[in-house]
């Protein structure tokens, strides 16, 4: 009785075959995955936009006086890239808050000292609220300083607001879904 010969050869192409599927298989779920987490960051920067449309502030100069033309974002809120004391935060401008409301967390990222509590009157009721100040806040070319601040620890939003301790200092003017806002001149001060 012959046994029969095994060749490891026929097999050969089987094997290649099934290699070369599952390579396919592979390179079409990475490419998948590459165009959802190119379509994320599409979408990201997309929804970024339409939350904080002024992340780039370029300031113009009308009448020798330094602006800031703020867009409205899609939830009808001014918002805005800028700084305090040197370093980068997201500012929403509110004229209903008194000084500038800092959160708790970027006040300590900030650097900035707790000082004596007070009580702030909100939408939410009432608060107890560090008092601090700004050695410097920048929004585009404006920039002011010392300005009056709170600690808020209730907020735990990333953006501060830009009340009107800040505001107050500065002319401006809302045309459409624009806010210009600039240094005043002579004639508009009080």
């Amino acid at each position: 009785m012959q046994q029969p010969m095994y060749n490891a050869g026929m097999h050969e192409p089987e094997n290649n075959a099934a290699t070369s599927k599952g390579l396919g298989r592979g390179m079409v779920i990475a490419a998948w995955i590459l165009l959802l987490m190119l379509l994320t960051l599409f979408f990201n920067d997309r929804l970024d936009k339409q939350k904080n449309p002024n992340q780039q502030l370029a300031g113009n100069i009308t009448a020798g006086v330094p602006e800031v033309r703020l867009q409205r974002n899609r939830f009808g809120h001014y918002v805005a890239t800028g700084a305090i004391n040197g370093q980068p935060v997201e500012f929403m401008l509110d004229t209903g808050a008194t000084d500038v409301s800092i959160p708790v967390a970027i006040a300590d990222r900030l650097g900035l000292q707790r000082g004596q509590t007070t009580n702030y009157h909100t939408a939410n009721g009432t608060i107890t609220a560090w008092q601090t100040t700004a050695r410097e806040i920048q929004l585009g070319p404006l920039t002011l300083g010392p300005v009056r601040a709170s600690i808020n620890p209730h907020d735990r939003s990333n953006a501060v607001l830009l009340g009107m301790s800040f505001l107050k200092q500065l002319d401006f003017s809302q045309q459409g879904n624009t806010l210009t806002l600039k240094y005043p001149t002579p004639e508009t001060r009080q």
